[in-house]
């Protein structure tokens, strides 16, 4: 393949394609099914829809969900809805709908299908940023087009998807601007190499505008759900220690204090305002509005002092942001499927997204038994276990080789998993992960690669290590298959989907 650069051009082509396609099958087939509100769709479907007509989210009669697929898609009232997640999401979904029709299960989750495929493709990217190796970007992205969790995410109207494919840009966006600011900064360096006060400071560099993309995606993620602030700060941490050692190899002599108090508050300046600018703006119709909820919580009683400058309607964002914070870290309420953080390695308790049961010739029903439906936000399991194995790996590997590529991994992993842990009490779900499935695909494609061994080892090493690796992605892909009419509701008979339950935790 290197060697014929005819061939070598089409596989850049073919690979990224055919991988983000099977991707697309996965999650666009069947997309309407079940043409039922299942789930947290209750919230999500109808909040979009009002979200989309007025601006803000509005309130609902209580016998909503029924009238909404009926086709009564404008019962809705014009006063507000309390609702504790920005409204980028929202919107998003919301324009699917729009496209589609607001009474379509199949407009509901379109906008969600779409960027579920083009996170697998952003994978892709982001993979052969780190390692310049279309195979290695292959594998990983394989791996997640095939996952459950990433699947079911994508055909489900949630926002942990949506989330998942703008922290997957900002870290590409981060890697991006890694490569090109590290090269620049080696080259005005070594420029200045012959003049003693030069290189004991190194240069600030301003014109890095991977920098500002990342910080604008990340500002996305966080219009989408609050999470997204860790990704935002992981990704500033990562670009300060990322300068501080690249200023030390380039031989600055005040190399922390350079990175830290010169080059630091210039990447500051550049990724966060503009983190900040986004996720103001997705509140435009909020802020635009009347209707909204707390629109009007402190005009009675304005800002006095140094914040009275502050704009009214941004006085009544802040009180609506103080509320949204309550509600997030006093949410203890008990919930069948809630799962704690340090649960998830271990894949103890799965969320059943839907579940039904038909009789034979009722619903559509062709199996003499009946029929059993379930959506369950399981993962691969095979794949999230090695995954889980192979962070360790990485960990420890990174100890040893000091891989920069290593630290990337387990920087998006500590900032997408790490901060659920400070919260053992509140009520999450093990669905939350999706966003952390794409940083552990990626451990675990390091670690296969590690099992393929180098290109420089002995042949029969290499060839058995191959092999290893192709019957574990073949194992891989048939555990998928089988799991896949369970990630996406298809009738199948109980007993097939009692096979499924390979742990009681998961029934």
């Amino acid at each position: 393949m290197h060697a014929d650069p005819a061939r070598s051009r089409l596989y850049a082509w073919l690979a990224p394609l055919l991988v983000t396609l099977l991707a697309g099958v996965l999650r666009f087939a069947g997309l309407g099914h079940p043409e039922s509100i299942v789930f947290d769709e209750t919230y999500y479907v109808k909040d979009s829809w009002s979200q989309w007509v007025l601006g803000y989210p509005a309130t609902w009669p209580a016998d909503a969900d029924a009238r909404f697929v009926a086709g009564e898609t404008d019962i809705f009232t014009a006063t507000g809805s309390y609702v504790v997640h920005p409204p980028l999401g929202r919107i998003l979904i919301g324009a699917g709908m729009a496209l589609f029709g607001p009474d379509s299960s199949t407009g509901w989750r379109f906008s969600v299908a779409v960027l579920g495929t083009a996170s697998v493709l952003v994978l892709y990217l982001l993979a052969h940023s780190l390692t310049r190796s279309r195979l290695f970007a292959t594998v990983a992205a394989f791996l997640l087009a095939i996952d459950g969790v990433a699947i079911v995410m994508s055909r489900i109207a949630l926002l942990d998807g949506i989330l998942t494919f703008f922290v997957l840009l900002a870290f590409w966006f981060t890697a991006l601007d890694r490569r090109g600011s590290l090269a620049r900064l080696a080259a005005l360096t070594a420029a200045r190499a012959g003049d003693p006060p030069a290189v004991r400071w190194g240069p600030v560099l301003w014109a890095r505008p991977w920098l500002v993309a990342a910080g604008a995606a990340a500002g996305a993620a966080t219009a989408v759900k609050w999470s997204g602030l860790y990704v935002l700060a992981a990704i500033g941490l990562y670009a300060v220690v990322t300068d501080a050692l690249a200023r030390r190899r380039a031989g600055i002599r005040m190399w922390p204090a350079d990175a830290a108090l010169r080059q630091g508050p210039a990447s500051f300046l550049l990724l966060v305002p503009i983190a900040a600018v986004v996720y103001v703006a997705s509140w435009t119709g909020w802020l635009a509005s009347d209707g909204g909820y707390s629109r009007h919580a402190v005009d009675a009683a304005p800002a006095t002092g140094v914040w009275a400058w502050v704009p009214l309607a941004l006085q009544n964002l802040w009180a609506y942001h103080q509320s949204i914070y309550a509600f997030h870290v006093g949410l203890t309420t008990p919930h069948g499927y809630a799962s704690p953080a340090w649960q998830w390695p271990l894949l103890v308790r799965p969320t059943s997204m839907h579940w039904q049961q038909d009789a034979a010739g009722t619903a559509g029903c062709a199996l003499p038994a009946g029929c059993t439906e379930s959506i369950s936000s399981l993962p691969n399991p095979v794949a999230w276990w090695a995954g889980v194995a192979a962070v360790v790996f990485l960990a420890v590997r990174f100890v040893v080789a000091r891989d920069w590529r290593y630290a990337f991994v387990l920087t998006g992993l500590a900032a997408t998993y790490g901060p659920w842990l400070l919260y053992p009490d509140r009520t999450i779900f093990q669905f939350y992960t999706v966003v952390m499935v794409p940083f552990l695909l990626f451990a675990l494609t390091f670690a296969l690669r590690e099992i393929a061994g180098p290109p420089t080892a002995p042949l029969p090493r290499r060839l058995s290590g191959q092999r290893v690796v192709v019957v574990f992605l073949v194992v891989v892909t048939l555990v998928s298959a089988f799991w896949y009419p369970v990630w996406t509701g298809l009738p199948v008979p109980y007993q097939f989907w009692q096979l499924h339950n390979w742990m009681i935790t998961w029934i």
